[in-house]
């Protein structure tokens, strides 16, 4: 017997949906689009999340209907780490992606969360049109991946007990860095490291596996980690942490679309980016607020400190970085003439 559950089940897993015209029907293209973020609204929620759901919303409404997007939040599609090759092999369509989270499989990723090299979302957004940005957008989609929408987060630390503010601050301390590269520079400060993805820090330092997590804004409040931080250093004024965490596409799926449908991804693609800058600032500016309201000590960055940082960065994990291939050394260099 064919139940209503039967029904759903199948329209769920079916690739296409039919859209029906005036005495036509033609298939429409369904694109799967994953992060491992909170899932919400497009009007509520984390603004990544809105993101993807208004990336889909704007280009199933300029297609006419001929591009569909489902929206799979929490890695409840693909796990975490593994969406970036699932991407490169076209068995996932689209993902926000923390890009320093490939850096396993490809360690010229870490370019997007290289300590002390971007110090503002200005000079972040910069890249897209500089040198450095051809480069690494020819060099991902050599790889089999394409760059949809840029979007720079800055990021804070959430510690369950002193506050980690200047380098010293993090000796003795077991510390998410959330790229090899910032690994290296807490190491030097002293620091063990942890390395795991956003959405299980909380975890790591509820058991007690992690006594700090640094993070973006965004994760630090959507994960919820003011429940168990008793104090927060906030990178709304400075920061030397900034993460690209980019709307990416499989190469391979994207390819195989109509050149119309293509213009009209990256057409929009580029248009969330806006959105993506105003949700990352504001919550630069949240994040403190909610801290507070918990008990958490918040403490804030200066240049000065974050020159501190960067000194380490340069020193350590920017020579080890660039002496990784011809491609780190390029994108090094070009990234540092955007910074200087």
């Amino acid at each position: 017997m064919i139940t209503r559950r039967h029904i759903l089940a199948s329209a769920l897993a079916a690739p296409a949906i039919l859209r029906l015209g005036i005495g036509t029907a033609h298939a429409a293209t369904t694109l799967k689009i994953s992060h491992q973020f909170p899932g919400g609204t497009i009007d509520k929620g984390d603004f990544r999340d809105r993101l993807c759901r208004m990336f889909a919303q704007e280009v199933t409404k300029r297609s006419g209907g001929e591009i569909v997007g489902e929206i799979y939040p929490n890695s409840s599609l693909v796990k975490t780490n593994a969406q970036f090759a699932a991407m490169r092999k076209g068995a996932l369509d689209i993902s926000l992606y923390p890009m320093p989270y490939a850096g396993g499989e490809l360690p010229e990723t870490n370019i997007g969360l290289m300590p002390g090299l971007v110090a503002t979302y200005d000079q972040g957004m910069r890249w897209k049109k500089e040198p450095v940005g051809k480069a690494l957008t020819d060099f991902l989609a050599d790889k089999g991946i394409i760059l949809l929408s840029w979007v720079w987060q800055a990021g804070g630390v959430a510690s369950r007990s002193r506050p980690i503010v200047a380098p010293e601050d993090a000796k003795g301390l077991k510390v998410r860095g959330g790229s090899r590269e910032m690994d290296m520079v807490l190491q030097t400060a002293g620091a063990a490291v942890l390395s795991v993805p956003s959405n299980e820090i909380y975890a790591a330092m509820q058991t007690g596996a992690c006594d700090a997590g640094i993070t973006s804004s965004t994760s630090l409040i959507s994960f919820r980690l003011e429940e168990v931080a008793k104090a927060l250093t906030s990178g709304a004024g400075a920061s030397y942490w900034f993460m690209l965490e980019p709307l990416m596409m499989s190469k391979a799926i994207f390819d195989k679309l109509p050149k119309n449908q293509q213009d009209i991804l990256l057409a929009v693609g580029t248009e969330m980016e806006v959105f993506g800058r105003k949700g990352a600032q504001d919550d630069d500016v949240e994040v403190a607020k909610v801290y507070e309201k918990a008990g958490a000590k918040v403490s804030a960055l200066d240049v000065a400190t974050v020159g501190k940082w960067r000194d380490i960065a340069r020193d350590t994990a920017w020579k080890d970085y660039g002496a990784k291939t011809a491609t780190s050394a390029k994108l090094l260099k070009l990234a540092s003439d955007v910074s200087a």
